[in-house]
Order: C-alpha cells, then sequence, then structure tokens
C-alpha cells in the first residue's frame, strides 16, 4: 500500500476555455477590407502597365547640330598599273640565239647591242646574194657586148642593102637580130637589179641578228634563253619588252557605265596598292576610251589615269584601288548620314531587330 501511494500522479487535463463571440468578431478581418486590398493591387497593376505602356512609346532623339565642312563626291573602281611606253623587242630574222648581252632590270640605251643570232645562215645567204649578183653584172656586160655587136652588123646591112648587096630579108633578120640583142640587155639589167635586191636583203639581215634597243629603258621582260632558236616566218618573235621610263605611269582602270559619264579629264583622283597598305598614290585622268567592254553582260569603259613615280614604288602589273573626285565643295552645310536614314517602328508584339 506504501508502494502505491508512493507513485506520482497525472496532472489533470485541462479543457479549452471557450472565446466569446465578441473576441471572435474582433480577430476577424473585415470583409470591406480584404475587398479595399484586391482594389488596390489592382490599381497597382494597372498603373504599372500604364507606365510601361507610356515608356514603350516614347522615341528618343540624339541630335547634332549642321556644320560646314568640306563634301566631296567620289567613284571608286579597280585598276591595274602599267608603264607610260612598253616596246617589244623581236627579231625579223630566223636563228639561234648566240649571245645575250642584258637581263631583266637592265639600264638600256637607245641602239645597244642586247643580243646576237647566230650570223651563219644568214651570212651565207649574203654570200650567195653577192655571187648571184657578179653573174647577173656579168651577163648584164655579155649582153651589152652582143647588143652592140648586132646593132652594128643591122647598120652595115642597111649600108649593103641600099647598094643592093643583099636582100631585103638579110637585113630584116640583121634588124631582128639588133633589136633581140637590145631585148637581152634590158633582161640582164632586170637580173642586176634583182640580184641587187637580194643582196641588199641579205647585207639587212646581217644586221638584223645583232639585236639592239630601240629606246632608252629597262628591261622588264625577256623571253628567250641562250640556244634557243627563234622563228621569224609569219610573225616576229619577242624577245624582250623594254618599258621607257618607270618613273612615269598609267593606270587602265574599268569604270562602270551607270558612274563614267561622272568623268571629265583633268579630274584629280587617288589610290592605293596592296604592296604599301595605308599609302595613297596620286593621280589624274588623262583620258576616257569610247569603247565599250562588255563582260558578262557588264558594261564598263577604259579610264587612263597618269601617275608620277618618282621613287619607283609603283611596278608594272599592280592591282590599284582607285578613288576619283568627281565633286567638291568647300564649307557646305552638312549633317550625318545617318540623320538621313529613316526606320518604322516594329509592329506591336515583332521580336527586336539588331540594327
Amino acid at each position: 500500500m506504501k508502494a502505491l501511494s508512493e507513485m506520482p500522479r497525472e496532472a489533470p487535463a485541462l479543457a479549452p476555455v471557450p472565446l466569446d463571440e465578441d473576441e471572435v468578431r474582433k480577430r476577424r478581418m473585415p470583409r470591406w477590407a480584404w475587398v479595399v486590398g484586391v482594389l488596390v493591387v489592382a490599381a497597382l497593376v494597372v498603373l504599372w502597365r500604364v507606365r510601361a505602356a507610356r515608356q514603350a512609346d516614347v522615341v528618343t532623339y540624339e541630335t547634332t547640330p549642321a556644320e560646314a565642312r568640306k563634301l566631296m563626291a567620289k567613284v571608286t573602281a579597280t585598276g591595274s598599273v602599267a608603264a607610260l611606253v612598253t616596246v617589244q623587242v623581236g627579231s625579223q630574222v630566223s636563228g639561234r640565239i648566240q649571245e645575250l648581252f642584258v637581263d631583266y632590270n637592265s639600264q638600256v640605251k637607245k641602239g645597244q647591242v642586247i643580243a646576237r643570232i647566230d650570223p651563219q645562215l644568214v651570212q651565207a645567204a649574203l654570200d650567195r646574194a653577192k655571187a648571184n649578183m657578179m653573174a647577173a653584172r656579168a651577163n648584164l656586160q655579155k649582153a651589152r657586148v652582143n647588143a652592140d655587136v648586132a646593132k652594128k652588123q643591122a647598120a652595115r646591112s642597111k649600108e649593103l642593102r641600099a647598094q643592093q648587096f643583099i636582100s631585103q630579108s638579110e637585113l630584116e633578120t640583121a634588124e631582128s637580130a639588133a633589136a633581140s640583142g637590145q631585148a637581152e640587155v634590158t633582161a640582164a639589167e632586170g637580173s642586176v637589179a634583182q640580184a641587187q635586191a637580194a643582196l641588199n636583203e641579205a647585207e639587212v639581215n646581217l644586221k638584223y641578228t645583232t639585236i639592239v634597243s630601240p629606246t632608252d629603258g629597262i628591261v622588264i621582260s625577256r623571253s628567250v634563253d641562250v640556244g634557243q632558236t627563234v622563228a621569224a616566218s609569219l610573225q616576229a618573235p619577242v624577245l624582250f619588252t623594254i618599258a621607257e621610263d618607270l618613273r612615269k605611269m598609267q593606270i587602265n582602270t574599268s569604270v562602270s557605265e551607270a558612274d563614267v559619264g561622272k568623268l571629265q579629264p583633268g579630274m584629280k583622283a587617288t589610290f592605293t596598292v596592296d604592296a604599301y597598305p595605308g599609302e595613297n598614290f596620286q593621280g589624274v585622268i588623262r583620258q576616257i576610251r569610247n569603247e565599250a567592254i562588255t563582260v558578262q553582260n557588264v558594261v564598263t569603259y577604259l579610264a587612263v589615269l597618269d601617275v608620277p613615280n618618282p621613287d619607283l614604288k609603283l611596278k608594272p602589273g599592280m592591282t590599284a584601288n582607285v578613288t576619283i573626285v568627281t565633286q567638291e565643295k568647300d564649307q557646305a552645310l552638312s549633317v550625318p548620314n545617318t540623320a538621313l536614314r529613316f526606320r518604322p517602328p516594329p509592329p506591336p508584339g515583332a521580336p527586336a531587330q539588331a540594327v
């Protein structure tokens, strides 16, 4: 009994205390407060959307003042640099190249020997022409002697006929022989002239075996080597190309038909070449040719520009990017090009596009 009395007793459970109706009403939020809150949130959302729409409709402008500056209208084209005057040196005779005295970039003077063709065949032709000339002269001399004899015989026959010592037929035979002798003289003279022409040709051909420069300049191309055989049967083979003066160059540039009407001789131009990036060279239009050049239905015209080249930087064949100033005005009122562009806004909901 004692053990039971010492065991701890559980605390009695407390029943919840009920709230009265007034307390419950105080803790509840009134309905009108909920309605007001919803209206406030809706008003804030509407206000935010209205402001966002107004901000989207606002167009911002960037202003810049109009300024007086130098304005230029330009035409651009592409061409190639070329020597002002180039001479192709060929050979008038056929034969084997025996010697070459110049090479690429060699400076030459007018009349300077630059190559020699083996003269053996031409020399043989000259000797043959001389022999023919000697034979023709001998034949002429013989014909003249025979003609003189026939002429004298005809004169004696005429005297004898007058004295009735010979018949008329004998006189006619003598006169015919005299006329034939004179004809043989004429033929022999023609043979001599023909032989003389052949001799002159052989002498000229012998001179042609020595190739000389026709002008002062620089060798920009060599097409033969020692030992090579050249044939001058139909067209003279080109041995060298000589540029007269590389300190004066020209540019042959193709201009489109839409721009050719804007160009006039004397207009200034600038150009660049890939060999010297960033460096501008000067030129002047010398000629605009009237012949149209059509390539794949594209019509262009050739404009020739004179270009000074005192330091010899420019070389034949370089590609030139040409800019020609067609109009130029100082202190012209101008605005940036961006101010002249208009781009309508995209329709609502369209994705943004990069400018």
